[in-house]
């Protein structure tokens, strides 16, 4: 018979261990700072030994605890795994949740290359603009704008997205587009957005007098290119999702002023599905196409948050 200590003690140690922080474990675990501090003290007092050193505004792992860690870590892993392989998770089949726009206009164009690499994988695309929820939802992996740490997830910054006025070449010359302040006077698309107040900032305008909030609202970059398209206005997109469109000529960018968003798009998974193979050869592989989209884009778009990465578990 095994003598082991309270579980329920143990998996708020290994939320606690991995992040050295009982504020962030019980973030990730549902519970409250107090209520993670007293399973620990459990826990402790059955061992008969500290498993955390206490200062004022931290905590670190003492010695003991440093040792424990890994292994505990590895335990939960492979009960989670164990438990997901006869319940449902199904190593032949990747579902990946993405916002519409970027996975209209970048990661479905490019997932055939993906499913060249592993023919064995069924690929997954669901797109939706609402926080995954991955103990509820069918995703894998997550693709969204946010600026983290979010805990209990891994996360992989890459890239920011940012903003630059674009519309048809028709559009320019009808209207006599020359310089930024001309924007005031023609018709924009989703003119409330913030972005657009950002960016006339970073250009330089004015736009007290000439910045009115009427004109077509959309929801989507999609929407909004496609409306600029139809000659309807000028919008604001990011140009690496609509390289084709400038290629082609559908698009023309009208300044080399960039406005970026305040989130960045980040890869996201939960960490006890990190070791997975199929979630680690979707990384590999979005990785090198990240880096693909870097070597042909503005440095800045490229460039992770202050602070970033973050430590993570190997």
């Amino acid at each position: 018979m095994r003598h082991l200590p309270p579980l329920a003690a143990v998996r708020v140690f290994e939320a606690a261990a991995r992040h050295e922080n009982f504020t962030q474990a019980a973030a990730e675990l549902g519970m409250t700072q107090a209520a993670v501090s007293y399973q620990i003290r459990l826990l402790e007092e059955r061992l008969g030994l500290p498993l955390f050193i206490r200062s004022k505004r931290r905590v670190t792992l003492s010695e003991p605890g440093r040792k424990v860690a890994p292994l505990v870590s590895a335990a939960f892993d492979g009960i989670s795994e164990a438990f997901e392989g006869i319940t449902q998770e199904d190593d032949g089949v990747l579902t990946i949740s993405t916002a519409q726009t970027f996975a209209a206009n970048w990661l479905a164009p490019r997932l055939g290359t993906f499913q060249i690499e592993r023919p064995e994988l069924a690929v997954r695309l669901h797109t939706s603009h609402t926080m995954v929820d991955f103990a509820r939802d069918e995703a894998d992996v997550a693709i969204r704008i946010g600026t983290g740490p979010w805990p209990g997830l891994c996360q992989h910054f890459l890239m920011r997205l940012a903003g630059t006025p674009l519309c048809t070449p028709e559009f320019k010359g009808r209207n006599d587009i020359e310089q930024p302040s001309d924007l005031l006077r023609v018709p924009r698309l989703s003119p409330q957005d913030a972005l657009w107040r950002q960016w006339f900032e970073v250009a330089g305008v004015d736009t007290r007098d000439g910045d009115h909030s009427g004109g077509i609202r959309l929801d989507t970059q999609v929407a909004e290119g496609n409306a600029a398209m139809a000659g309807h206005g000028v919008a604001l997109l990011t140009p690496l999702l609509w390289r084709p469109e400038l290629a082609s000529g559908r698009l023309v960018r009208l300044f080399d002023t960039l406005a970026f968003e305040q989130g960045s798009l980040w890869l996201v998974y939960p960490e006890h599905k990190r070791a997975r193979p199929k979630i680690r050869a979707f990384r590999a592989w979005l990785e090198r196409a990240v880096a693909e989209e870097a070597a042909q884009s503005a440095p800045e778009e490229f460039t992770p948050p202050e602070g970033w990465p973050p430590p993570e578990p190997q």
